[in-house]
């Protein structure tokens, strides 16, 4: 199996280094660079599978650090790791790409627990169908999405999260249940996360009108529900 590879971002040196050896030692390619710099230069010659990024660097913010790597690296996966322990510091963090949110200090079992499960979920993706619902096509094979012919680019969970509802189209799907396909079944974390991934993911469906796509309906107290656009079968796989 190739390792997966896997970029830290950390400034501080103890850190950094027992990162990048407990990644190592779970067999992965891991590569640890202490600012923004050598961040941004990374992801312009390799394609990292997986993020580890702190906030707090030297020389340029984390966020604006995370959009870059977020527009570099569509399809990585962008894990947040830091000191910042507000609430608007996490939705910051997420709205400018980040796959995951995790605040300092963190217990190490969590973190490789946290990376085990974002690389599973977005291998396992490779191994489903194709998804048609309207004019929406999802390819889980090739991870691309495509509205009426034209492709769509998409963050790894949103993708992640728009496979699994439309996995079952018109059907309930709770918050606890989603968190646990898309993120993690021991997953530690509030839930905010998901709340914040579907009110991005509900625009970026809005803004492809008038195409035929299906929309989110927030279900209070349960969970959510991705509704097929009127007169449209209930999806199909392949």
């Amino acid at each position: 199996m190739t390792a997966s590879r896997v970029l830290v971002v950390e400034d501080d040196a103890t850190i950094g280094d027992v990162l990048q050896t407990i990644l190592v030692d779970e067999g992965h390619d891991a590569r640890w660079v202490r600012n923004a710099s050598g961040a941004l230069s990374a992801v312009t010659d390799t394609a990292f599978d997986l993020v580890l990024l702190d906030l707090g660097l030297p020389d340029l913010d984390g966020i604006d650090v995370c959009r870059r790597v977020r527009a570099a690296l569509p399809a990585t996966i962008v894990v947040i790791l830091t000191a910042r322990t507000a609430e608007m510091d996490v939705v910051l963090g997420l709205d400018a790409g980040a796959d995951d949110y995790l605040t300092k200090p963190v217990r190490l079992a969590e973190l490789l627990a946290r990376v085990r499960a974002h690389l599973r979920r977005s291998a396992a993706g490779e191994a489903a169908a194709v998804i048609e619902i309207g004019d929406l096509r999802l390819d889980t094979v090739r991870r691309r999405t495509f509205v009426a012919g034209q492709e769509v680019a998409l963050r790894t969970k949103e993708f992640d999260l728009l496979v699994r509802l439309a996995r079952e189209p018109g059907t309930a799907v709770g918050r606890e249940r989603l968190m646990a396909d898309v993120w993690d079944e021991h997953w530690f974390g509030p839930t905010k996360t998901l709340d914040v991934h579907i009110a991005t993911l509900r625009r970026r469906l809005a803004d492809l009108a008038p195409h035929r796509v299906p929309a989110i309906t927030t279900l209070r107290g349960h969970g959510y529900r991705l509704d097929p656009p009127p007169a449209d079968a209930a999806g199909a796989e392949r």
